[in-house]
């Protein structure tokens, strides 16, 4: 098992028991420090600075018992996955149903190869986004192999 994958398996237990998930684990090098970056969320997609804190200890705490997977010297930040953060998979593009999203086309679709607008529906594969065109309201559906690129995005 890698390293990162390991740091995952070992804090699931914490993050279940508080009913949150797993964004993304990984190692961000910034003027020569190691951070070992752990995002995480709510179901919903929600996250907030007390729980941030709280799992932060917790996550410490277990992993100063296991020295082993993280054997150099590093720091630990826990945070949220950020308001406009990728979408990895059909779970995290189903729970952004409702919400606004950019995405980048692999093929033009209505001779776009991306917008933003509002995820409509999604299942089995396939979706329906809302759009702006100028003064009109549009909608297109699109099919998850044309997904180049998928987030959260922030209206103004």
């Amino acid at each position: 098992m890698k390293p990162l994958e390991a740091v995952a398996a070992l804090i699931e237990p914490i993050l279940r028991a508080q009913d949150l998930r797993l964004s993304e684990c990984k190692w961000v090098n910034q003027s020569g420090m190691q951070i070992l970056q752990v995002a995480i969320m709510r179901p919903d997609g929600s996250m907030d600075l007390d729980t941030c804190a709280m799992i932060s200890q917790q996550i410490s705490d277990l992993l100063d018992q296991h020295d082993e997977i993280t054997s150099s010297e590093y720091y630990l930040e826990v945070c949220s996955p950020g308001a406009e953060r990728e979408l990895k998979g059909e779970e995290d593009i189903t729970l952004s149903v409702n919400k606004d999203v950019f995405i980048r086309f692999h093929h033009p679709i209505n001779k776009m190869l991306e917008t933003t607008g509002t995820l409509l529906s999604y299942a089995n594969g396939k979706g329906t986004l809302s759009y702006r065109d100028k003064s009109l309201t549009k909608t297109l559906e699109f099919a998850n192999d044309n997904i180049s690129y998928i987030r959260l995005a922030v209206r103004l």
